[in-house]
């Protein structure tokens, strides 16, 4: 049987197509997404009926992390099954596993219609939960669950108190549990658990623990959205997500433009704090029907030649086959001149250096020539 640490390991291998992860839970997906997914991401996340997609995937290249998603804290009313995107499917819960208000009425999500909120801190919820993941995945083609939704505040309009729930505490207490209970059982028949950690920055060592299965996924590093990036303090607290343990998954907010800054500025941070290992993503909000992609994502920087250096909150990086510099800084006057090191070139192919302006919020990921 293969242990968690082999596990952790073999995710965390760089494959032949690039840094890449495929956020893919939306629409269907066509043939063209599939061979361009082959060409140029390291993992994909994909829906749990889309089991031709991952099978294909894992055919033609077997090195990337193909995850299924699970949802750990709702049931949607609208799936029609057999595959469900929980773990426990609308018809299958009594009633007493749908989290009520205290006047008795179930709780759908706000915003998210046809979302509804589980008793998290039950036990017999958890346990069903794992029991049917457990079985649904110990055949499948996928490599382990992303599982969606290990939350740690109120993002849906839950109005707390509830019945049998009177903080984010209890919801916070009842996803651990779940999440530990979850990873062990898919790493005892050889499957990954990665989980999008909320906010784990709050929380001293929740990164670590709920990553301990195999990985973790942070969909909103560096920033909530393209406008609201985070300060400085608050972006530095993230960067050791991007170092493991596992596959660390990090999604970077854009306006769905890949053209957006933020995309090579995350990837920057991508490339200086975890040196090339895990995934990496920036999107829309949502948006995860299409195939997101630049130039620099396919780039192999090589091997770190020294420890990630710092003049404030401006960040850069030497590797074998490149460099990468970004600059934390919110205040728009603080621009940063940092030094390039020879040989390198950009996105287009033309010589860079030796010295470049880097403005507040921005990242620059360079080759050598």
């Amino acid at each position: 049987m293969t242990g968690v640490a082999d596990i952790n390991t073999a995710a965390a291998v760089p494959g032949t197509g690039g840094v890449g992860a495929w956020i893919r839970y939306g629409w269907p997906i066509s043939a063209e997404q599939i061979d361009f997914a082959a060409e140029h991401y390291r993992a994909a996340i994909l829906q749990p009926w889309e089991l031709e997609s991952a099978a294909e995937l894992k055919r033609r290249r077997p090195d990337m992390t193909v995850l299924c998603y699970k949802c750990l804290s709702s049931t949607r009313s609208y799936e029609p099954g057999p595959l469900y995107s929980s773990g426990v499917s609308y018809s299958e819960a009594p009633d007493d596993w749908f989290a009520q208000r205290l006047n008795g009425g179930r709780i759908q999500w706000a915003r998210y219609e046809g979302h509804w909120q589980m008793t998290v801190w039950s036990p017999e919820y958890r346990n069903r939960w794992v029991r049917n993941v457990v079985a649904e995945l110990t055949d499948s083609p996928f490599d382990g669950v992303m599982a969606d939704n290990d939350v740690f505040d109120d993002y849906y309009g839950l109005d707390l108190p509830i019945r049998d729930a009177r903080s984010m505490t209890d919801f916070r207490d009842g996803v651990g549990e779940l999440v530990h209970t979850a990873g062990r059982a898919l790493n005892d028949v050889g499957k990954i658990l990665v989980p999008n950690i909320a906010e784990s920055r709050r929380e001293p060592g929740r990164w670590a623990r709920h990553a301990a299965y195999g990985g973790g996924f942070e969909e909103v590093w560096l920033g909530f959205s393209p406008v609201d990036l985070f300060d400085p303090e608050t972006t530095e607290s993230q960067l050791p997500q991007a170092d493991g343990p596992g596959l660390s998954i990090l999604r970077v907010p854009t306006d769905g433009n890949d053209e957006h800054p933020n995309f090579e500025y995350g990837l920057a941070a991508f490339w200086i704090f975890g040196a090339g290992r895990g995934a990496y993503s920036a999107t829309g909000h949502d948006d995860y029907s299409r195939t997101q992609h630049v130039a620099q994502l396919d780039w192999d920087l090589g091997e770190p030649l020294d420890e990630p250096v710092r003049r404030g909150h401006t960040w850069w990086r030497e590797f074998t086959h490149g460099w990468a510099a970004v600059n934390f800084n919110s205040d728009r006057r603080r621009r940063r001149r940092v030094r390039v090191p020879r040989g390198m070139v950009d996105v287009q192919g033309d010589p860079v250096g030796p010295r470049l302006v880097l403005h507040p919020r921005r990242g620059v990921v360079l080759r050598r020539g």
